[in-house]
């Protein structure tokens, strides 16, 4: 039996994910999460095998709850099911810890499979993601300006990009104020910007946001 946690804040999107795997008796849904620090919370409690974790979530974003998850419980599988599949979101969750990226538009059959061998310790990224991202590499691939940011690095740039001010990060991401200002700034270094209003520009011209 796979003991499954998902996290979302839809909850119309947790109730379909528990009657699609109601029908997949190897897979229990042992609790529901609707933010991170929930998630957090209950995976110390539940001790799930796999996580179905939501990208965007309110307060910490799927990437600090892949961080800290993967942290506390090294061997736990996490599966990322986002509405983005562009970069840099699948490299940067894969790096963050993630064992597995499906888009919500994946078959039910996909989503199963994913979750069995992620399971088992395995990997899984879905077939138009994982041609995606080797299309990225190739000479001449389409390139994001958000490709150099690390994990961390994204994370903060999404809270700042959705009008958080630094003490409310550093608040939500349990870091310095001092620490957050250099994580911004070494942001608009490697995007070569001077301002959340372009960075923001930016990360919806490239679909970040």
């Amino acid at each position: 039996m796979i003991r499954l946690m998902v996290v979302d804040d839809h909850e119309l999107v947790r109730i379909g994910l528990r009657h699609i795997l109601a029908g997949y008796p190897v897979i229990q849904v042992a609790g529901e999460a609707a933010d991170g620090e929930t998630a957090l919370r209950m995976n110390r409690e539940l001790k799930p095998d796999v996580v179905l974790l939501d990208v965007s979530l309110p307060g910490l974003s799927g990437f600090e709850v892949t961080t800290r998850l993967k942290q506390s419980s090294p061997g736990l599988g996490i599966i990322i099911l986002s509405v983005h599949e562009e970069a840099p979101y699948p490299a940067q969750l894969l790096s963050a810890g993630a064992s597995g990226y499906l888009t919500k538009g994946c078959p039910a059959t996909e989503l199963v499979q994913a979750i069995q061998t992620v399971a088992r310790g395995g990997r899984h990224i879905g077939s138009k993601i994982a041609q995606q991202m080797a299309l990225n590499m190739l000479p001449g691939g389409q390139k994001s300006p958000f490709d150099g940011l690390s994990a961390r690095e994204m994370e903060v740039m999404l809270m700042l990009a959705n009008g958080r001010k630094i003490a409310d990060i550093a608040d939500i991401m349990h870091l310095s104020p001092k620490t957050v200002a250099t994580y911004k700034y070494r942001i608009f270094d490697k995007l070569n910007t001077r301002s959340d209003v372009s960075m923001t520009r930016m990360a919806m011209r490239y679909g970040i946001v």
